[in-house]
């Protein structure tokens, strides 16, 4: 980037350097910061509207504070682009979200100035409020710990765990509420709906103005104006919203709501919120895409992660179709739900905060009564299901594979235990990719095959996709997932008609000899073109698609170690407690011996990168899959 386009920014390379403008200098850089951002994220992708809608805020903030010392914890991460240019990472800020390059979320690893690890949403206050303890603790009285919360995260159950409990420790904890009305998409709730009233009273805003005009005229107040003005204002907040300011029932010292894009402003609140021993909170009111006009006045949901776009005019780049391709899955659910649901009444969708990611917006715009998006609160999602299943519903939750990790004990008590038919559709599962660990839906499969009664399957293409779905509705099976990838099936011609599957019950794509390659899901396509370049070379391959992990195809298990002595299984879930392990404990049980090698993700966690160098770098690609059984052959001919 040119260094004069920058000439503020460019002399950034700590917190240390931001301290030492003015405030005019100030409202230089908030323009500097933004537009940087939009450079770089139009030309290599990523997150962008959250991130311009807190360029003041990130700057009021590290300018006012002493980080890394006071603590600053960024909820989600998507908006904390500017805090990552403004703390040493200006110049890598490129190879955000690639390869081998920084992380598109904070990162405690990654910079001192990451003071926690983030990606799923609601764990700010927590945080901060542990690190405030510790400090206590520690005797550490004057440092600050700061935690940046957007109005979609806070409605999120651990969010207000953490105030609850925040309230009753007289800990040196400032939580940022960021106020944009939005998540990922539009967010819903009766919270959202009490931060609007707040934000818009007239009113009380008026009110509140004159009062501080007249503080400001009058110093026969004293020493106790603040105390006025606080009486006066709470007075004002019951009257006029008719409840209690709902913070400080908790004992939060609650102000605001400010305009969170006025950094001159912010920096006098903030340094005056210093002083201010406890629990408080500032509400700052902003603006998603902020400063970039197509942003502010586009779709908030397709500004979030817009892809590579054009700066000047804001078009948005599209791929062009050479020619008919394969659907997302996502998409495929989408349209599949609501063809089920025309036939069965009985039919419901569920979804935390994710109708777009999920597609479940499909849905939601032809039966907006049948469809249900919770806002960010998984936990609740899974045990809201559940409670419809026993009135004789049938939901269809459709959670990422990441999320769900949230709802393990709803999973578990609310919906097994009671034996309901709740239908989990795991989006995302496996590597997704550019996101990295904190989002990879790694470890569903092991996760929910050892819980009892639930089934466990994942389809290997669009038809079997739906073929699951339609079979999870016919009849009362008990909780049933289904496991797909983000990104693009192999089925152009996806809308197939609908067919029962036995439960349980895998497919014999293909007879070998030798070697059988079990797979489960998406990547038995990866199995299916190995086999058939080994077919062409002469050498023959099984391929088995197990269909479902939890209950095996334990008919199809017999015949395999009964004919094969070298087997791989193939999944994208994690080694340790995955599909392969479930084979190993078959053959361990009925007394087989075989070669059995298992190829997944290793027990480590998988950085971020494309979808299939990562699967090259696990070693369940193509190329891995063929390298494995080239050191299969070896050992054969050894053997002999």
């Amino acid at each position: 980037m040119s260094k004069e386009a920058y000439p503020i920014l460019n002399k950034i390379e700590s917190p240390s350097d931001l301290k030492k403008l003015d405030s005019a200098q100030l409202l230089l850089l908030s323009e500097e910061l933004r537009q940087f951002i939009v450079s770089i994220v139009s030309v290599h992708g990523g997150h962008f509207g959250a991130s311009l809608g807190v360029v003041e805020l990130t700057i009021a903030l590290h300018y006012v504070f002493n980080t890394p010392s006071d603590p600053l914890v960024w909820d989600v991460g998507h908006q904390a682009y500017g805090h990552k240019i403004l703390t040493g990472r200006r110049d890598a800020f490129e190879t955000n979200r690639k390869y081998k390059g920084i992380s598109g979320f904070p990162k405690i690893d990654e910079s001192k100035y990451d003071a926690f690890g983030v990606g799923h949403s609601s764990t700010s206050i927590g945080a901060a409020l542990g690190m405030s303890i510790a400090s206590k603790l520690k005797g550490e009285n004057n440092k600050q710990h700061i935690a940046v919360i957007g109005d979609g995260a806070l409605t999120g159950g651990q969010a207000f765990e953490a105030l609850n409990h925040a309230g009753t420790s007289d800990s040196n904890l400032l939580v940022v509420l960021n106020d944009n009305c939005m998540s990922i998409d539009p967010n819903v709730g009766a919270l959202k709906e009490y931060l609007t009233d707040i934000t818009t009273s007239h009113t009380y805003n008026k009110i509140k103005d004159e009062v501080w005009d007249l503080l400001g005229k009058f110093s026969k107040f004293g020493p106790n104006a603040q105390a006025v003005v606080k009486k006066v204002e709470n007075a004002i907040k019951s009257s006029m919203l008719e409840q209690s300011n709902y913070f400080e029932s908790l004992n939060f010292r609650y102000f605001g709501p400010v305009d969170g894009h006025d950094v001159e402003h912010l920096v006098k609140i903030l340094e005056d919120l210093k002083d201010i021993p406890g629990p408080k909170i500032l509400h700052c009111i902003t603006k998603k895409g902020k400063g970039y006009q197509p942003a502010e006045d586009g779709d908030t949901t397709k500004w979030h992660a817009p892809g590579v776009f054009n700066k000047d005019t804001g078009k948005i780049f599209q791929v062009t179709k050479s020619k008919a391709e394969a659907p997302k899955y996502q998409d495929v659910f989408g349209h599949t739900i609501i063809e089920l649901a025309e036939k069965n009444e009985k039919i419901v969708g569920v979804t935390p905060a994710m109708p777009t990611g999920s597609s479940l917006k499909y849905m939601m715009e032809v039966m907006p009564d049948r469809t249900f998006d919770v806002g960010i609160a998984e936990q609740h999602a899974v045990t809201f299901s559940a409670g419809m299943a026993t009135q004789g519903l049938t939901p269809f939750c459709n959670i990422y594979s990441t999320f769900m990790q949230r709802s393990f004990d709803q999973v578990v008590h609310d919906v097994a235990i009671q034996n309901l038919s709740v239908i989990f559709c795991l989006d995302r599962a496996g590597l997704v990719g550019e996101d990295g660990p904190t989002h990879h839906g790694a470890y569903d499969i092991a996760y929910f095959k050892c819980i009892p009664n639930m089934i466990v399957s994942a389809p290997m293409n669009e038809e079997e996709l739906r073929n699951l779905m339609y079979t999870a509705q016919e009849k009362n099976h008990g909780p049933f997932s289904i496991r797909y990838p983000r990104g693009k099936g192999v089925m152009p011609e996806w809308k197939t008609d609908f067919k029962s599957i036995e439960i349980g019950r895998g497919r014999k794509l293909r007879d070998g000899k030798d070697i059988a390659i079990l797979s489960f899901g998406h990547v038995g396509n990866y199995a299916n073109e190995v086999c058939n370049d080994y077919d062409k070379e002469g050498f023959h391959i099984a391929h088995y698609d197990l269909r479902f992990a939890k209950p095996l195809d334990r008919d199809m298990l017999h015949e395999v170690f009964s004919n094969y002595n070298h087997i791989i299984t193939l999944e994208d879930g994690c080694i340790s407690g995955g599909i392969g392990s479930s084979v190993l404990e078959f053959m361990s049980d009925h007394l087989y011996s075989a070669c059995v090698y298992r190829l997944g993700i290793p027990d480590e966690f998988i950085e971020h990168g494309p979808q299939k160098q990562l699967h090259k770098d696990c070693g369940f690609d193509p190329e891995g899959i063929k390298t494995k059984i080239e050191e299969i052959k070896s050992s054969m001919k050894l053997a002999i």
